[in-house]
């Protein structure tokens, strides 16, 4: 399975920030939507990428409040990205040697959307579902 194919069945959606925008708004965002990290655009290129890691770390440097705290000023600048191309197993195993929770997924030099570890794990998990049902299915139906 490649990362296109999550994309895919996830869809679209692209929540994001400005560089310039106030932190406190990006959570009042976040929590909105539910969500565990913004795309940071300025000018319609990504720039960088603010995650719930980033602003738990702001609140504690703060004593809890952001105050007119900055998104450039606490977002990722340089992300770690992924190909639409890339195997599952390659996309696991950089989360994993990065810590990173969420990956902009770039083509060309243009942002598709963003893989979280949650989509992985819902993705390999509806895979080896199907793949067993299958291979039941075979079993059954294996001539005695």
């Amino acid at each position: 399975m490649q990362v296109k194919e999550i994309l895919r069945v996830k869809g679209k959606r692209l929540i994001s920030a400005e560089p310039n925008g106030r932190a406190a708004d990006a959570v009042k965002t976040m929590a909105e939507q539910n969500l565990g990290s913004l795309v940071v655009l300025d000018q319609g290129r990504m720039c960088g990428m603010l995650t719930f890691h980033e602003l738990l770390a702001a609140l504690a440097q703060r004593n809890g409040t952001l105050g007119e705290l900055k998104v450039d000023e606490i977002m990722v600048r340089d992300p770690v990205t992924a190909t639409p191309e890339m195997e599952v197993n390659d996309l696991r195993r950089t989360m994993l040697d990065t810590g990173a929770r969420y990956l902009p997924v770039i083509q060309d030099g243009k942002l598709l959307g963003v893989i979280s570890f949650r989509d992985v794990a819902k993705a390999v998990l509806e895979e080896q579902d199907f793949e067993n049902k299958m291979l039941k299915g075979y079993i059954k139906n294996w001539p005695a």
